[in-house]
């Protein structure tokens, strides 16, 4: 369990397939902002939620420069799954073995129903261009959270 990410510190680099089959780098989106979030599973309530608020809240993180990319254990095929029932439109990356999500510090223990289980806890990092970490949120509520991620990049620019 890697420690949390805190601004000004480097993004953690990764190479990941997304949900067309493509190679992801973070290194490919230098000179951009790049919003990444985690969220612990396709197509739950939650997860849902956020992924269609920031599909909605696409055009105006485009029109600043910033793409918008999620994270989960879920697989290539789970992915194209969800973004095709949801009409999810922004990058869905595929951390089966979850050590991205690890070295942003989202893999965390959590407790359900009196039970203890490693997993993703929510989370969002505001990468500027240089490949910094320029705000992070972790334990985020899914509502409401996509325009608080677009507040942030309008007001750091």
């Amino acid at each position: 369990m890697a420690e949390k990410l805190s601004a000004g510190q480097p993004a953690p680099e990764f190479e990941l397939l997304d949900q067309k089959g493509n190679t992801q780098k973070l290194t490919d989106y230098r000179g951009q902002w790049v919003v990444l979030y985690a969220y612990p599973r396709d197509m739950t309530p939650g997860c849902t939620l956020e992924a269609e608020e920031f599909t909605g809240l696409l055009p105006e993180f485009h029109k600043n420069n910033a793409v918008v990319m999620e994270i989960s254990p879920d697989s290539v095929a789970k992915h194209k799954n969800f973004c095709e029932k949801k009409s999810l439109e922004h990058i869905l990356l595929a951390d089966e073995e979850h050590q991205t999500i690890e070295a942003y510090g989202a893999w965390q223990l959590k407790k359900f129903m009196g039970r203890e289980f490693m997993g993703v806890v929510r989370s969002t990092w505001l990468i500027d261009p240089q490949g910094l970490i320029s705000t992070t949120w972790y334990n985020i509520r899914a509502k409401g959270h996509a325009q608080k991620v677009l507040d942030e990049l309008l007001a750091k620019q």
